[in-house]
């Protein structure tokens, strides 16, 4: 059974803590988009875990993770990422795997990716670590895969400072590539699963364009970065906050007001730490979303959702989300394509009663507060996509599954 966990908002939902709740169960698990500027946090038995490239799986033993065509590999900052685990005593060696068609990112790409940025007239917020570029050489099909490392004429054509770096991890990258198609086809009976990057707010073609990745964010990823066709996608998780967030710039209908709302700001920010694990930048904040949400369930074929942070609201008394955008007047249900449309939406909010205890103790989802139920119930009926997983806390026994993954 193949089953993917994708990002429902702008990306930071909790997609590695999910993924790696999941994986216990999977045989293998696939990253399927995205490159270093992802960074996903899983905290086991207390001790915290950030990881950037490798998927979520890794910190079981004796399960393969694959790291798929759809990814833009960083050489150095991969390694990096292995030494760390190999420092916390989890042994990766033989179980990581790299599809031989994943594009590489070469270090003068940071720079471009920057200068680029600097450039525009209206930037995009970049996290500056080669991923638009790498992907842009990919779509010019200028790019280095990892299958063309000992391609010669390939080789020949790169700069000497290129050669240089990538001659450092050249024996490595090559002995964990892998044909992920005939690895996907010989696993096809087995369980898969897909891991998505940032989310599908942020998805080239269905996302805020262009204040946007340059990746594919959504569902659809899965087939194209895994080397699988779309009809042997089984089920798509899509994970999202009790709340909104969002790095770099471009539209947020829901965000906090700077002005009036700063209070309420800070304290999500800081309760639900949102700092970004990679660039360590405040993510803006705000009021969930629901018609963005809707939306993502509709585009991505979305079969359960997962909701993540909701302790965060645990000592409010009352609690809002965003139900429709109001703009110039005109009441809106339906996300916008037009970016100065969702610039100039106001959210139209409807409130909740607060539940005014701790989540955490609960230990199952029949257990929550009423109050939280009924938040977590209003969400399904908006959306018309059930809630499966919910998320009361960073550690794995602090997850409340309602729905069997791995049954069809």
């Amino acid at each position: 059974m193949n089953v993917v966990v994708m990002g429902a908002q702008w990306g930071d939902e909790g997609k590695g803590k999910i993924v790696d709740f999941l994986a216990e169960k999977a045989k293998y698990v696939v990253r399927y988009a995205g490159g270093a500027n992802a960074g996903h946090t899983i905290v086991v038995d207390g001790k915290k875990y950030a990881l950037h490239q490798v998927p979520s799986g890794i910190l079981y033993p004796n399960k393969s993770v694959f790291l798929g065509s759809g990814m833009v590999i960083e050489p150095e900052a991969l390694f990096n990422e292995l030494k760390m685990l190999s420092d916390n005593g989890i042994n990766w060696e033989g179980r990581v795997f790299i599809s031989d068609r994943a594009h590489l990112t070469l270090p003068g790409y940071r720079q471009m990716d920057k200068d680029r940025d600097a450039a525009r007239k209206r930037p995009i917020g970049t996290t500056g670590r080669g991923i638009g570029t790498t992907y842009s050489q990919k779509a010019e099909r200028d790019g280095i895969r990892l299958a063309d490392l000992d391609w010669d004429e390939k080789w020949n054509d790169l700069d000497e400072s290129d050669k240089e770096f990538l001659g450092k991890y050249k024996e490595q990258l090559l002995k964990m590539r892998v044909d992920i198609a005939a690895k996907m086809w010989e696993f096809r009976n087995d369980d898969i699963l897909f891991e998505g990057a940032q989310g599908a707010m942020l998805d080239i073609d269905s996302g805020t364009y262009p204040y946007v990745s340059s990746g594919a964010s959504g569902s659809y990823g899965a087939a194209s970065g895994a080397g699988i066709g779309p009809r042997a996608i089984d089920k798509v998780y899509g994970v999202f906050k009790a709340y909104e967030t969002r790095v770099g710039n471009g539209p947020m209908p829901s965000e906090f007001n700077d002005t009036t709302e700063s209070e309420l700001c800070t304290y999500v920010r800081n309760t639900g730490n949102e700092f970004g694990v990679t660039t360590g930048r405040a993510r803006r904040c705000g009021y969930l979303d629901l018609v963005a949400l809707r939306y993502a369930c509709h585009v991505n074929s979305i079969d359960s959702l997962v909701l993540t942070h909701l302790d965060v609201y645990d000592e409010m008394d009352e609690i809002e989300a965003c139900v429709a955008y109001d703009i110039d007047g005109k009441i809106v249900t339906d996300f916008p394509a037009s970016i100065p449309e969702l610039n100039r939406a106001k959210p139209v909010l409807q409130k909740f009663k607060g539940w005014k205890t701790s989540l955490r103790p609960c230990g199952s989802y029949e257990k929550l507060p009423a109050a939280a139920k009924e938040y977590v119930e209003f969400i399904e009926d908006f959306t018309e996509t059930s809630v499966g997983i919910v998320s009361v806390g960073p550690d794995r026994n602090e997850t409340y599954n309602r729905i069997d993954p791995w049954k069809k």
